[in-house]
């Protein structure tokens, strides 16, 4: 290390750059940087070509990821089709012994009253179907009226239910775990003498 800093010192002001006495600075220079070297030419051109060949490589590694992106995207989206297909089936193969029913019953020259207990049995399949695909009916009638869960239709004049509680249950919700199916409709009571007092 000590011997190159002599060398820096000792060398000649030409090879230095610097011009000698006498010379106008930068007239070298000057014609030294109209006439690059061609090893810096070949250098460059190396590099650039270098460059480009990583550019390529890398448009081509994106444009791949891109892709597979793209297939792996189209592959979610059929598989979960498969998977609301397969489920569906699942659930209306349940039922379908229900539809059975209803077609034997629509068969049969019975009276109105045997008519009525098959009907109350389908009705009571259908309920234990439900049960299992853990599908449950929101209490309506005394319970006191919640818009999450109930659609108020109209109010009837009751003294035998609380005021705010509802008096009649149209038409009967669900929910299958706790998420809201439909909710029910109902009528909510309104008690007179409760609101007076």
């Amino acid at each position: 290390m000590h011997e190159q800093e002599t060398e820096l010192t000792v060398m000649d002001p030409v090879e230095s750059g610097a011009a000698p006495a006498g010379e106008e600075p930068g007239l070298e220079s000057a014609s030294a940087a109209a006439d690059p070297p061609a090893v810096e030419e070949t250098v460059s051109r190396a590099a650039y070509d270098q460059l480009k060949t990583e550019r390529d490589q890398l448009l081509d590694r994106m444009a791949r990821l891109q892709a597979e992106f793209d297939n792996a995207r189209k592959r979610a989206e059929r598989e979960k089709i498969e998977f609301r297909d397969y489920a569906t089936g699942n659930v209306v193969e349940q039922f379908l012994p229900v539809v059975d029913n209803f077609e034997l019953a629509l068969k049969s020259n019975g009276t109105a009253e045997q008519l009525r207990h098959g009907v109350e049995l389908i009705v009571k399949q259908m309920e234990e179907i439900l049960a299992r695909l853990q599908v449950t009916a929101i209490p309506t009638v005394g319970e006191a009226f919640d818009p999450r869960l109930h659609e108020a239709l109209g109010s009837v004049e009751r003294d035998d239910i609380p005021d705010q509680h509802v008096a009649e249950e149209i038409r009967r919700g669900y929910k299958i775990r706790e998420r809201m199916l439909r909710p029910a409709m109902v009528r909510v009571a309104h008690n007179t003498k409760q609101v007076s007092e």
